[in-house]
């Protein structure tokens, strides 16, 4: 890798198991891994740019301050800046697996607060105006219409959506397997309407479409019978939103969230709502804890009599 070649010479040989500990261990994408090396790296060039000139093995929390109050200096982003510590972190853990360092310089390490962004969310009024914008009489109508019925149906991430393969809906028994981030598979109940539309699409469409060898096997195709992109997906989305006269900003990860919200807003056990989502951490789905509170706020604000004004 050209960031591995941009580090300090008594530092690569750190850097390259690191990746490898990344790849096979942890089983992250090449994407994660690129941006914890780039974090390594600018660790790396600034632990060397002092007089010390510091290789792994002699690492301390000193520096990992010292460096974490540079790059706070410089202005970077909290996210980034976070980012980063998250980085230094899984580094320093690779670094005692191997034997390099004898403890963990960073395990006092805090990065910045970040401000937890509660995201927009579609009613189910809303929800149901988006489908009925779609177009049955249309090509791809019943495509469009059991897609965005399986979106919201099961909560997916649009690339979970967009590689969902045939052999992995279980419809007579209600579930479909999905393979989410890392690899991870796991069963997701589908509903009767979602159900419904599914089998309309694959009786009267799918099964007579033609498809391209690398996707015979995928469920939604595009009309060339390719896989549909993650881009063709958020542009039918935006589009039927406009239809609908919708003027939130929606894509499709605004149903992933109003499917956890509808389901935490009707009851569901927060476990349950973190299996369907695939979130690693418990943590990730509580904030839609934070919007079922502001519903349950604008409801009682709304409908309970003290804050009725006397004209109404």
């Amino acid at each position: 890798m050209k960031t591995i070649r941009n580090i300090p010479n008594s530092w690569q040989p750190a850097a390259r198991g690191f990746v490898s500990y990344l790849q096979l261990e942890k089983g992250l994408s090449s994407h994660t891994v690129d941006a914890y090396l780039q974090d390594v790296s600018k660790l790396a060039s600034y632990l060397n740019s002092t007089d010390l000139a510091v290789a792994p093995a002699q690492m301390t929390m000193a520096h990992l301050e010292d460096f974490i109050r540079q790059i706070h200096s410089i202005g970077l982003a909290r996210t980034t800046q976070a980012r980063i510590v998250s980085g230094m972190k899984a580094f320093c853990q690779y670094l005692i697996l191997e034997e390099i360092l004898d403890h963990d310089p960073s395990s006092l390490l805090e990065a910045p607060v970040l401000e937890r962004k509660i995201p927009d969310v579609l009613s189910i009024e809303e929800i149901e105006a988006i489908l009925m914008a779609i177009d049955l009489s249309q090509p791809f109508g019943q495509r469009d219409r059991a897609m965005l019925e399986v979106l919201y149906a099961c909560g997916l991430r649009v690339s979970e959506l967009t590689g969902l393969r045939i052999a992995d809906l279980f419809l007579e028994i209600g579930y479909i397997k999905v393979i989410g981030k890392n690899n991870k598979e796991r069963l997701i109940p589908i509903g009767e309407e979602a159900i419904k539309h599914l089998n309309y699409y694959l009786t009267d469409i799918r099964q007579h479409q033609s498809a391209k060898p690398d996707a015979d096997h995928i469920v939604f195709l595009n009309q060339r019978g390719g896989q549909l992109s993650r881009v063709m997906v958020f542009m039918l989305i935006k589009k039927l939103t406009t239809q609908a006269g919708i003027a939130k900003t929606v894509s499709p990860h605004t149903f992933r969230h109003s499917f956890a919200t509808h389901l935490v807003e009707g009851g569901a056990d927060l476990r349950a709502v973190q299996e369907m989502l695939g979130h690693e951490s418990i943590t990730t789905t509580e904030i839609y804890t934070h919007l079922d509170m502001r519903y349950l706020r604008e409801t009682i604000l709304r409908f309970h009599p003290a804050n009725r004004s006397a004209s109404s």
